[in-house]
């Protein structure tokens, strides 16, 4: 998983309410376990004006020019903004991988839904819980000003406008801390592979039909 330290970029809106992840990442696309590949048919049926098959070559489809991630002022964006309950709806864990896969570091808002929130995090994606006024702030600034950056640092755990206005945010320490250092759940669980291979080298002498040290027929 990769950490997540310090990222300054472009902003970019999805100015509604309850956002669900059948409209992040339709359900069609969900053929592949994979982490990769998915950011092509983030918001797909928002972004195109055709319907999309899995495993399509985007690059000709035709274009919504009037969603927000179609416009040249939000390209390479790194910052998403949303409105509340941001993730509702089923708990696929494709959601995440499409906002990583299309360059999205972190999402803010005022409320995630909680599947959606926790499996943010289990694939080194931050989202950001921020008041509705500020947010509401947020997306004026960036409405009034083209290539608005924003720049978070997770470890001092602030927000920071192009103006030098700074907003703190709440976080896990635990989560922080797997953020900070790239660690998901495999990664945590690696760091233990030592004792995991003592303990396993321990059992194997203990029971060693569990590990299939006694043949059948033998």
């Amino acid at each position: 998983m990769k950490s997540f330290t310090q990222v300054t970029g472009i902003a970019a809106p999805m100015d509604r309410a309850n956002v669900d992840t059948d409209m992040i990442i339709p359900k069609n696309f969900l053929k592949s376990i994979k982490r990769t590949g998915f950011g092509k048919n983030l918001f797909d049926e928002l972004r195109y004006l055709d319907e999309g098959l899995p495993d399509q070559d985007c690059t000709g489809r035709p274009l919504n020019k009037d969603f927000p991630l179609n416009f040249p002022r939000y390209e390479g964006a790194k910052v998403l903004l949303a409105r509340e309950n941001f993730g509702c709806g089923s708990s696929r864990e494709h959601a995440p991988w499409a906002l990583d896969d299309y360059g999205f570091r972190a999402i803010i808002a005022p409320s995630f839904a909680d599947i959606f929130f926790n499996n943010s995090f289990k694939n080194g994606l931050l989202p950001i819980i921020l008041s509705a006024e500020i947010v509401d702030q947020l997306f004026q600034e960036m409405y009034a000003n083209e290539g608005y950056e924003l720049s978070i640092d997770l470890a001092e755990q602030v927000v920071t406008t192009p103006s030098g206005e700074t907003f703190s945010f709440e976080i896990d320490e635990f989560r922080k801390h797997c953020l900070l250092n790239g660690l998901d759940d495999i990664g945590l669980t690696l760091r233990e592979a030592d004792a995991i291979r003592a303990y396993e080298e321990k059992r194997q002498q203990q029971a060693p039909w569990l590990f299939g040290a006694i043949q059948p027929g033998a």
